[in-house]
């Protein structure tokens, strides 16, 4: 688990607006591509951003709570 405290409020934004490109990106490389090997690793990939994703959302809405 990644601690964002120290990340400001744009920070936070910014890094979750790059995470969801990359699971944009992500997303559309899994579509393209073929063989089991590929598509583990790209699903591996996906998740390992889907849960920071998460985890910055969360910080901002604990911030947002204050």
């Amino acid at each position: 688990m990644t601690d964002f405290t120290s990340l400001s409020n744009s920070e936070l934004a910014n890094r979750a607006a790059i995470l969801r490109d990359n699971l944009r990106q992500l997303t559309e490389q899994a579509a393209a591509q073929s063989g089991a090997a590929s598509e583990e690793r790209l699903a591996n990939r996906i998740e390992t951003q889907s849960k920071e994703l998460e985890e910055l959302l969360k910080e901002q809405e604990r911030r947002e709570r204050k």
